[in-house]
């Protein structure tokens, strides 16, 4: 059988995104909540639902525009929303920005479309659709959330609260260290927490600077693992339903939850756990916890360039940062427990391994460490859901035990893709520039 063309596989798979928003719309309209086109609709021409996801879009789009086109699109996108924002103020709305970055991303992508050519055109519409594709992904993201409600009415949460005593409690210690740091601590913490989309926009621009001069795009960087993140993470919260301390024992559940237990107190072993009956509005989106994955590949990308080459100390510091302070915030905050945040990590590493380094192909190194995280996330959740009781009886040889094969795992990843000369860039990658010159 002959392999499908480049140019038919882009062709099916920008068929199936128009497909995939109406099919969630429809399923949004008939359970009574917002759909991804109205969430578009919104960005266009109402009020955008998030500041910074749009902008992140743009941004990752203008990689491919000479510097004069980028200040260009930069100047229209501010001025389109300026004008939305006093159109909006006036007709006592609130005050948000957003839809001059949408509006201009699109008018981008149809300029280079119908009026560029060559290099000039060929990057434009690649970046473009990354930041299309972007803030594409929150809006499916959105509704999904939405679907694992309807999927998961029961949850898995006092199975994990179990497990998670192997670990020591994290999300209760963390609880209680974040609320004695005060407002401040919390701010920044939640600041870091909800604007990940910027840091990941960030660290792409920089992997990417170089494609509108030379015309070559790296072989993989980081917007490839965090939407195929997107589009894997989330269907283990279909299987593995779980919301989270604040909710099943804290505050926030609902009068649902199994008591107010969360951050002072830790529940007592519940020697015959079971389902959680719960509401209909709490997504079940903590088991893996995909801030962690995404915070881990944002940390992955900032360690070096695409050659092998050290990236800036600021990024690298930059990346550690936000990684640490992300880890601190789902715990702190009460939104996932420690087993959620191993199993996040885990699937980072693994879809990483599936896409990094495509040059060297599937190798026998690269078929052993996703084999192993695939068995090892596998591995997780059963114990998790299984030998809870277990790990909350013995915590210290279960903790320790758990831990190291996760700490084996890292060192595997680790011993395949860094701890090793880089390979060369690909024949594919050199061939534009030796056309250029």
């Amino acid at each position: 059988m002959r392999r499908p063309s480049t140019r038919a596989r882009i062709v099916v798979a920008v068929a199936a995104v128009p497909v995939l928003l109406i099919a969630l719309q429809i399923v949004a309209s008939r359970n009574g909540f917002e759909g991804p086109l109205h969430s578009l609709w919104s960005d266009y021409a109402g009020t955008p639902k998030s500041v910074s996801v749009p902008w992140a879009g743009l941004a990752l789009a203008l990689v491919g525009l000479s510097w004069r086109r980028r200040c260009w699109a930069v100047g229209i996108a501010l001025g389109i929303d300026v004008v939305f924002a006093i159109a909006r103020l006036l007709l006592g709305g609130s005050l948000t920005i957003g839809n001059g970055a949408v509006i201009t991303l699109t008018g981008l992508a149809l300029v280079a479309r119908f009026r560029w050519e060559g290099t000039a055109r060929r990057n434009a519409l690649h970046a473009a659709a990354l930041g299309a594709l972007l803030i594409l992904a929150t809006k499916v993201g959105d509704v999904w959330l939405h679907v694992t409600v309807m999927a998961g009415p029961n949850v898995l949460d006092r199975y994990v609260l179990l497990a998670d005593h192997a670990f020591g409690q994290p999300s209760w210690v963390l609880g209680q260290v974040v609320d004695a740091l005060g407002p401040v601590v919390f701010a920044v913490l939640h600041w870091v927490y909800i604007e990940l989309p910027v840091a990941a926009m960030v660290v792409a621009a920089w992997q990417l600077r170089r494609v509108a001069s030379t015309g070559i795009w790296p072989s993989h960087y980081l917007v490839r693992t965090f939407l195929a993140l997107g589009l894997v993470g989330p269907v283990v919260y279909v299987l593995f339903p779980v919301v989270g301390p604040m909710f099943a024992f804290g505050p926030d559940g609902h009068g649902l939850q199994v008591g107010d237990y969360w951050p002072r107190i830790v529940p007592p072993v519940d020697y015959h756990p079971g389902l959680l009956g719960f509401d209909t509005v709490t997504p079940r989106n903590c088991m893996p916890s995909m801030h962690t994955a995404w915070a881990t590949t944002v940390f992955l990308h900032s360690r070096r360039a695409a050659d092998g080459s050290p990236a800036p100390r600021w990024l690298r510091w930059g990346g550690a940062f936000w990684l640490a302070a992300t880890l601190t915030a789902t715990l702190g905050f009460g939104y996932h427990y420690g087993a959620d945040l191993l199993a996040g990590a885990v699937l980072c590493l693994t879809v990483e391994s599936v896409l990094r380094a495509p040059e060297r192909g599937w190798d026998r190194a690269r078929l052993r460490v996703v084999a192993g995280g695939l068995a090892l996330l596998a591995a997780l959740l059963l114990c998790y859901r299984y030998l809870a009781l277990w790990m909350a009886e013995y915590p210290v040889p279960a903790g320790v035990l758990v831990l190291g094969v996760v700490a084996a795992y890292f060192w595997l990843f680790y011993a395949t893709w860094f701890a090793r000369t880089p390979a060369a860039q690909p024949a594919e990658a050199a061939e534009p520039a030796a056309r250029q010159a």
